[in-house]
């Protein structure tokens, strides 16, 4: 549970222009979902430091649709140079946020860092929401959250370096993305609260927790599997950019209470050049993400 820099954290990935100044070598990282997406791009990059990645998520089995599970998560991870630890468990459940906080603890001795990565998305308009999908927002967005934070506390105070990583947008309160997509933005603000709460309440027992969100749409299963996908993520970057913004937040110390954007810590980091990040869009062609 231990951070250090290492020589090796410098050099940039291949392709990355992104240059680490840190390390989470020997960090013990709780991952909501990661089974893929932008969860398994930030897993990987601090895998490659040499992290203790622990992944709760609920494909144990193939999915007819989305590529991965937890266990081909865990060998990319344990590949790439660190130690995984896949639990096929569901956020909304609380034994099963309960078991994974406590197979962290007794496999590699605490936790340092939770990630909350899992999330559910539907964009309908208020009158065309199925309810289901409501809950399910509210459930995996909002409690998930909660949960997974709320029960890896006392690990966090023991790490002595803590620190909570939201995968939520700034609270930003135009009235135009409460109408775009109440249900969905009700949910993902809610993520955020936690971060703006939890930040204040845990200032004294150092754990950072800070929410990051990307300035562009990101090529995910999620997106692809939405109507117009595949063709909407052809002017998407790549999860990488994610990857290196998590991990440039993840091996900094003492800032809380932040709502990040990928490219504000990654210019912060010293990067200049984002076109390394894109699938081949002209940077000005790029799809704006929601809620900035």
């Amino acid at each position: 549970m231990t951070s250090s820099n290492d020589a090796s954290s410098t050099l940039s990935q291949s392709g990355s222009p992104y240059v680490a100044k840190g390390s989470l070598k020997g960090r013990t990282i709780l991952m909501s979902g990661g089974s893929r997406g932008i969860g398994l791009a930030i897993a990987t990059r601090a895998a490659r430091d040499g992290a203790n990645i622990v992944l709760m998520a609920k494909t144990g089995d193939p999915h007819p649709k989305l590529e991965g599970t937890v266990f081909t998560a865990a060998e990319q991870l344990a590949a790439a140079g660190g130690q995984a630890l896949p639990l096929v468990g569901d956020v909304r459940n609380d034994d099963d946020v309960a078991a994974a906080v406590a197979a962290a603890v007794e496999r590699f001795g605490g936790i340092d860092v939770v990630v909350n990565n899992a999330s559910a998305i539907d964009l309908s308009r208020t009158d065309a929401v199925d309810m289901k999908r409501y809950d399910l927002m509210q459930d995996i967005n909002v409690r998930g959250t909660f949960l997974l934070s709320k029960l890896a506390l006392p690990a966090l105070r023991e790490s002595g370096n803590g620190h909570i990583l939201t995968l939520s947008p700034p609270l930003n309160l135009d009235p135009k993305w409460a109408g775009m997509h109440l249900a969905y933005t009700m949910a993902k603000y809610g993520m955020s609260l936690t971060t703006l709460g939890l930040a204040e309440e845990l200032k004294n027992d150092d754990v950072s927790v800070n929410s990051l969100w990307p300035c562009t749409l990101i090529d995910t299963a999620a997106i692809r599997n939405m109507p117009g996908g595949r063709q909407m993520v052809q002017a998407a970057r790549g999860p990488e950019i994610m990857a290196d913004a998590a991990h440039a937040v993840l091996t900094s110390s003492g800032a809380t209470g932040n709502f990040y954007t990928d490219e504000e810590v990654l210019r912060a980091a010293g990067v200049t050049d984002f076109a390394p990040y894109s699938l081949g869009a002209a940077e000005d062609r790029l799809v704006p993400d929601i809620f900035l």
